[in-house]
């Protein structure tokens, strides 16, 4: 049993109990961490991001149109006489001179015809000489009054008949030689043939379908359709007109984009444009010509027709990786007072990896070109300028040689 002075030898009698002090210490603690939240954190560096400086570059009105490819020239080899075809000289795709011989038809019976022909005249002329003979004497004997004007009459009309004969057997002669050619079908120019739709031993002759076709794609033609309001403006404005080969052409650059996104090499002039307005369409025709050495366009290909003045003006070009685009349009974002700022563009046509702009940023400004996930309008920023190659796109540093910064291609 606890004694009763027990209490009393406690060393804490009469002492704060034990709650009060935990609470004092907890107040303590709380009252610490107070004075420390209210001690000035630093500032969080603002976010580094590359610009590039936009600059300027002579840029000419440009249009792209949808056009399609078509060969120079192009013929659609056929039969001229029948027979059946013997030989083909030729494989199909390959280039063929002109003049050469690309299919033989069997000529027996040509050859036949020929010299039937050639008998016949040689009997029409024997007739003729005969006659001719004839008409001399009588013409002898009657002046003596041993025939009469009527059989003279007849020697006269027997002789002109006899030279008619010779000219219709002449006739007959030549027609047979020039169905004894048509048994050779030769190339009438230098090109391409392409498939042979009639194998050797098959007869053919004027009804069969085409036996080939052989084009010529250097040069090639370019052929395309714009508007009648726009083609009546641009003759308007260009009035004058340069004479390139005897043909006059527009003072404009013409140039194709391929259907594998390429730019051909080769530059384009104005060939041909139509004298009458399409009534349905509401378009004039234009046909534009293209060297092709080395046979990269085939007739039959759509191509898109890049057309560009001559008369050129200082536009701003922008990197495309710096354009976005939201619901309100395309814009980028521009450091300005070392604040980024959103800027909407109205942008024109892309020449390599730059964009043209039309409205929006003037030369000089700065825009982010790097870091844009990290950085919105209004957050300060720490700009490091870069350079953009305008061939290819790719951001590198600013080094001693930037002078030849290749913005300027296209």
């Amino acid at each position: 049993m606890m004694p009763q002075n027990f209490q009393a030898n406690l060393p804490f009698k009469n002492k704060t109990p034990l709650s009060q002090l935990l609470f004092s210490g907890l107040v303590a603690l709380m009252l610490s961490a107070c004075d420390k939240a209210q001690v000035a954190t630093p500032a969080a560096p603002a976010p580094a991001v590359s610009v590039y400086q936009v600059k300027t570059q002579d840029v000419g009105n440009y249009r792209e149109i949808v056009a399609r490819t078509v060969a120079s020239k192009e013929a659609n080899l056929r039969a001229r006489v029948e027979g059946e075809l013997l030989e083909r000289t030729f494989k199909e795709g390959s280039k063929v001179e002109a003049g050469q011989v690309l299919l033989k038809i069997d000529p027996a019976e040509y050859i036949a015809s020929l010299a039937s022909a050639k008998a016949d005249l040689t009997s029409k002329i024997a007739g003729a000489n005969g006659a001719e003979r004839d008409l001399v004497r009588g013409k002898e004997i009657a002046a003596d009054g041993f025939i009469s004007q009527s059989d003279l009459d007849k020697l006269i009309t027997n002789e002109a008949q006899t030279k008619a004969a010779v000219r219709v057997a002449k006739a007959a002669v030549e027609k047979a030689e020039l169905n004894l050619s048509y048994t050779t079908i030769r190339a009438p120019f230098s090109g391409r043939i392409g498939k042979v739709n009639y194998n050797v031993g098959n007869v053919i002759g004027p009804a069969s379908d085409v036996i080939a076709t052989l084009t010529l794609t250097d040069p090639m033609y370019v052929s395309f359709q714009i508007e009648e309001s726009l083609y009546i403006s641009y003759t308007q404005e260009h009035s004058k007109q340069k004479e390139i080969n005897g043909v006059k052409s527009p003072d404009v650059n013409l140039s194709i984009r391929l259907p594998n996104n390429s730019l051909y090499p080769e530059k384009g002039i104005l060939d041909f444009a139509d004298t009458k307005i399409d009534q349905s369409m509401g378009t004039v025709e234009l046909r534009a010509l293209f060297n092709n050495p080395d046979g990269i366009i085939l007739p039959g290909l759509f191509v898109t027709l890049l057309i560009e003045s001559q008369n050129k003006s200082q536009m701003s070009l922008v990197p495309q990786v710096a354009v976005q685009e939201s619901q309100q349009g395309k814009f980028v974002l521009v450091v300005k007072d070392k604040k980024v700022v959103q800027r909407h563009v109205e942008l024109g046509r892309r020449i390599n990896a730059m964009w043209v702009v039309d409205s929006g940023l003037e030369e000089g400004e700065e825009v982010i070109v790097e870091g844009l996930q990290k950085v919105r309008p209004g957050v300060e920023v720490n700009a490091v300028n870069k350079v953009v190659d305008g061939l290819t796109g790719t951001i590198s540093d600013i080094t001693a040689d930037s002078s030849t910064e290749n913005t300027q291609k296209g």
